[in-house]
Order: C-alpha cells, then sequence, then structure tokens
C-alpha cells in the first residue's frame, strides 16, 4: 500500500471503525477508535490492531509505528460494560477468547519494527499493557496510568505482570497491580514507566519527530538491536554474546552498515533502505 492510498483509506474510514490507521511515509499510525469508551477493548478492535501489527512487520517500507488513542483516553483497556452483560460465561470459553486477544501484545513485542506508544490520555488494564509493550513511550501530561484488574475482580492480562516487572521492577510492579491505583504522567516518567511526558497538544507532533528518526534510520540494525535485547530476557551472558556475535556478523553483511560507515566518513546524512 502507497503512502497515498493509505491516506485515502484512512479519510474514507467511518468513525464506528475501531481501529483507524493512517501513512506517512514509512511511518504507520494506528488510533484505536471508540472514544466514547475510552478505546475500551473489543474483539474486532484486537483482531484488527493484531492484523495491522502483522502486515506492517511484514511490509519492508514501513520503519515505525505508533500506537495512540481517539478522544480523551489512550485505552481503558476491557470494556466493563460487556463483562456485566456476559451470560452463563464459560470458562474454557474465556480462555480462548483471552488467548487469542494475547496475539496483539505478543506480536507487537517480536515486531521488528519500532513502535512508539503515544499515550494521550489514561491507559487502563489492558491498556496498560498496549502502553508498556511499545519500544519507546511518550506521555501526554493528562496522561493517567494503572492496573486496574483487582477493581473489577481480575487477575490481569495482556501481559501486564511480566512487563510492568521488567519495565519498573518487582516491587513497583507489585504496587501498581495490587493497589490498582492510577499514577499520574510525572510520576510515570520518574518510575520508568513512560521515556517523556509532554503538553498534550504536543503529544503527536513529538511522536511523529521521534519516528521521523527512526523511520530514516538503519531498519536491519534496529531489527537486529531488538532481537538481541528479545533473547537477552531470557538468556544467560554467555548465551547473550553468542546471539549477538551471530548478529553482529549479519548486521555487518547488510547495505545499511556499509552506508552507515560511507555517511559518517563524507559527514552526511544516511540514506538507509533497510536491507
Amino acid at each position: 500500500m502507497t503512502a497515498s492510498t493509505a491516506t485515502a483509506a484512512s479519510s474514507a474510514t467511518s468513525t464506528a471503525t475501531p481501529l483507524l490507521e493512517s501513512r506517512d511515509g514509512r511511518i504507520v499510525t494506528l488510533t484505536l477508535n471508540r472514544p466514547e469508551r475510552l478505546n475500551a477493548l473489543s474483539a474486532e478492535m484486537s483482531d484488527m490492531l493484531y492484523e495491522a501489527v502483522i502486515r506492517t512487520d511484514k511490509d519492508p517500507d514501513v520503519g515505525v509505528v505508533i500506537v495512540t488513542g481517539a478522544g480523551r483516553g489512550f485505552c481503558a483497556g476491557g470494556d466493563v460494560k460487556n463483562m456485566a452483560e456476559r451470560k452463563n460465561p464459560n470458562r474454557e470459553e474465556r480462555l480462548e477468547h483471552l488467548k487469542r486477544s494475547h496475539r496483539v501484545p505478543l506480536a507487537m513485542r517480536n515486531s521488528s519494527k519500532v513502535f512508539i506508544s503515544a499515550i494521550n490520555g489514561p491507559a487502563t488494564g489492558a491498556g496498560l499493557g498496549i502502553a508498556t509493550v511499545g519500544d519507546i513511550r511518550i506521555a501526554a501530561r493528562s496522561a493517567r496510568f494503572g492496573a486496574a484488574f483487582a477493581n473489577v475482580g481480575l487477575a490481569g492480562d495482556w501481559g501486564v505482570s511480566w512487563l510492568l516487572t521488567r519495565t519498573i521492577g518487582p516491587s513497583m510492579a507489585r504496587q501498581m497491580l495490587l493497589s490498582a491505583e492510577l499514577i499520574d504522567a510525572a510520576r510515570a516518567l520518574q518510575i520508568g514507566l513512560v521515556h517523556n511526558v509532554v503538553d498534550d497538544a504536543a503529544l503527536m507532533d513529538e511522536a511523529k519527530r521521534i519516528a521521523t528518526r527512526y523511520a530514516e534510520g538503519p531498519g536491519m540494525s534496529f531489527k537486529l538491536i531488538k532481537q538481541n535485547l528479545l533473547h537477552a530476557e531470557g538468556a544467560t551472558f554467555a548465551e547473550s554474546l553468542d546471539v549477538e556475535a551471530e548478529n553482529q556478523a549479519t548486521a555487518m553483511m547488510t547495505e545499511d552498515h556499509k552506508e552507515a560507515v560511507a555517511a559518517f566518513l563524507g559527514k552526511r546524512k544516511g540514506n538507509f533502505k533497510g536491507r
């Protein structure tokens, strides 16, 4: 899909569509679009988000994916109203539904693309998982964060326990999950949950500024760095060294590496192709 066709598709998309997608060059923006429900997750939204993540991962002309929310919320997690309307819930059906939805954070985590979370408002429950799984996390000052599962008698999903433990540490993860209290953007920055906090009006401009930097950078390098980092999370030091050696050798053979060296020696900006 070209930038022009993506833009046309975006403008033609109905506001009832739970996920909006737009494209600007090598940057794709995915907007969770149920603003009347603070972008609470629906099965349709989850499926569309998964399909978009898989599609962008396979597209060599995509370098960066921005995830944000429509309206005043990022994502309120599961739709509590739908929970109340469930009739005769069956555990096996619930388990199957959860495992299907969990494809989304796993695909985002494993994607070769750089994911930027542009957190424009409340990110709670599973929405906290979507926000935290991003490689780069930028918050508007009005953003709020909470592992709200205990408030509705739930244990947690969408990788929140794993993500929080590794992002803010076991102690803070326990506090957030057990208390279910909201924290503001300033506190999120202090504990390392987000990388940057900006004024609400500047959020998307900042997200696109950062996205442009990665979109114009050596895509193969970013892909291999992400592979190193993912492997290191469950590996010994010796195992990490072996994987780094493999990926470094691969990187040395890429066009991106050759162009980066030429640009450095020529004191010019690199022109990378992601190969």
